[in-house]
């Protein structure tokens, strides 16, 4: 699986779906930028959410807040106090890591020390899972066993911070070979600090925003005045969000500049519990709709030790990557903390009052959180395939055409007898309707596995026929099927492959 994953990040680099930051200089650890084919492919994923989740619906108004707020707001919803990870640092190799993702790996060998006992390993995995986590130690104990024979049985699972300061001596950290390297764990706040204005003072001090929620609730009274909405409503907003990682890793999965697209969906209280079940299978359901298989999510309800104090109850929608099961999106039933929260800190009402029943109160909300980084990578992740054509292996992005950065390529056969006239005519006629790319170099079936690696659903090929008969040929991505079409209506035709209603593939 981790091949896969490897296989998948050189292709991201290679066709200019996601590159290093700042490459040129060396990069910085967290951060990446999203090439041409990269770009569209989020976009279409925003694009996408937004027109099913705000333009379409009745009872959805959207938001666009600032990166920069009050400081006041991260008081209010508790990031300035207790926004923060455990930390640990590798005194061998300067690594630092989130005490909350190691996992040890106690094995018991055969071999025993001078006094007769057994020997035990304490190898440090990372990761958000043991499964995940288990990689580097079982990397390590394959090391140990040439050394001291094979260990008596499996290991047990001890999460880092589970164990005493005299068993944390014995750990070999995760990029090491030397136990006791690890320190004891320590509070790090993972919000970026700035200053606003020319002096920087205490006074001056503000924060890069860790969520986009927060601009929500502070706008709440913003939009009651504004929006002539009534309960139930949501306000929706799609941002970026940034949070000093401990350890960013697993390409774009966890970085430290990310954008997300959430809801604050307000409600009656008790109406919470309803609209909690509705966007818990809604949301799931539309990540099917495009595209990923139900097998590779599950909904995982959170236990009552899991629980943020003021929720009630929370989901998880995860994915199986290559790299281990991890979330892309979170559905949590909040209660009214958040607005009581800004009413306390701010003084103003953030009630809302009912004009039919006339009573006034303070909202519940039902928060569906998901990660704009986190659901292009699993979409990249479920598309990418590896079959063979007519005996010949290539590697294909299947890309539900919803979401494709680039919806056809226009070929024409030859450079030569008319046909890039013709081709290039068709290209511009597509252009003003979609998103389409021309391309006139190399034979015709290097060209097909071009378009195959950047997940575009259908070539159009003008060949020697089309300037005879004026019809093209339509080929299909997934399926490799060609067929003929008139190039006159070659624009309604591609909408309605757009739309699968002819054709075969998603």
């Amino acid at each position: 699986m981790l091949d896969e994953m490897e296989k998948l990040v050189s292709l991201c680099k290679r066709r200019g779906f996601i590159f290093p930051s700042s490459e040129i200089y060396g990069g910085i650890n967290g951060f990446w930028d999203y090439g041409p084919l990269g770009v569209e492919l989020k976009r279409n994923l925003k694009e996408a959410w937004w027109r099913d989740h705000v333009q379409q619906r009745d009872d959805m108004v959207g938001l666009d807040c600032s990166i920069i707020m009050n400081p006041r707001v991260w008081e209010a919803s508790g990031h300035v106090g207790g926004f923060s990870d455990p930390m640990v640092d590798c005194r061998a190799t300067k690594e630092r890591y989130r005490a909350d993702q190691i996992f040890v790996f106690a094995y018991v060998l055969p071999a025993v020390n001078h006094k007769g006992e057994p020997t035990e390993a304490w190898l440090a995995g990372l990761g958000s899972t043991p499964e995940e986590a288990a990689v580097v130690p079982e990397k390590k104990a394959a090391k140990l066993a040439k050394r001291f024979g094979e260990p008596t049985g499996p290991p047990s699972v001890i999460p880092y911070l589970q164990l005493g300061p005299g068993d944390r001596e014995k750990v070999i950290g995760p990029a090491t070979d030397d136990r006791g390297t690890l320190t004891e764990p320590r509070s790090f706040n993972l919000m970026f600090k700035t200053f606003v204005g020319a002096l920087e003072t205490e006074s001056s001090v503000a924060y890069l925003r860790p969520e986009t929620a927060q601009g929500i609730f502070a706008n709440f009274k913003n939009v009651l005045d504004t929006g002539r909405v009534k309960l139930p409503f949501g306000i929706a907003q799609i941002g970026k969000s940034f949070r000093n990682e401990i350890n960013p890793r697993n390409f774009t999965f966890r970085s430290r500049e990310f954008e997300q697209m959430e809801i604050e969906y307000f409600c009656r209280p008790e109406e919470a519990r309803e609209w909690y079940a509705y966007w818990r299978t809604a949301r799931f359901q539309w990540y099917v709709d495009l595209g990923l298989r139900s097998d590779r999510l599950r909904l995982r309800d959170h236990g009552p030790e899991e629980l943020a104090f003021y929720s009630t109850a929370t989901a998880d929608i995860e994915y199986a990557f290559p790299f281990g099961t991890s979330e892309l999106e979170g559905i949590a039933h909040r209660g009214d903390y958040d607005l009581k929260q800004h009413q306390k800190f701010s003084g103003k009402d953030l009630s809302y009052f009912d004009e039919e029943r006339k009573e006034r109160f303070v909202p519940h909300v039902v928060e569906p959180s998901a990660g704009a980084d986190r659901a292009t990578l699993a979409f990249l992740c479920e598309a990418y395939t590896e079959d063979q054509v007519g005996g010949e292996a290539r590697t294909v992005l299947k890309f539900h055409r919803r979401i494709a950065p680039v919806k056809a390529a226009v070929l024409p056969l030859v450079k030569r007898d008319g046909m890039p006239e013709m081709a290039e005519a068709i290209y511009r006629e597509l252009k003003r309707r979609q998103n389409v790319f021309y391309d006139e170099k190399g034979a015709i079936g290097r060209r097909y596995r071009r378009q195959d690696e950047a997940g575009t659903p259908f070539s159009i090929t003008i060949d020697g026929q089309s300037l005879t008969d004026g019809t093209v040929t339509v080929r299909d991505r997934d399926s490799c099927r060609q067929w003929r079409v008139p190039a006159a209506g070659i624009s309604r035709a591609l909408d309605d492959l757009l739309e699968g209603e002819v054709g075969s593939g998603q």
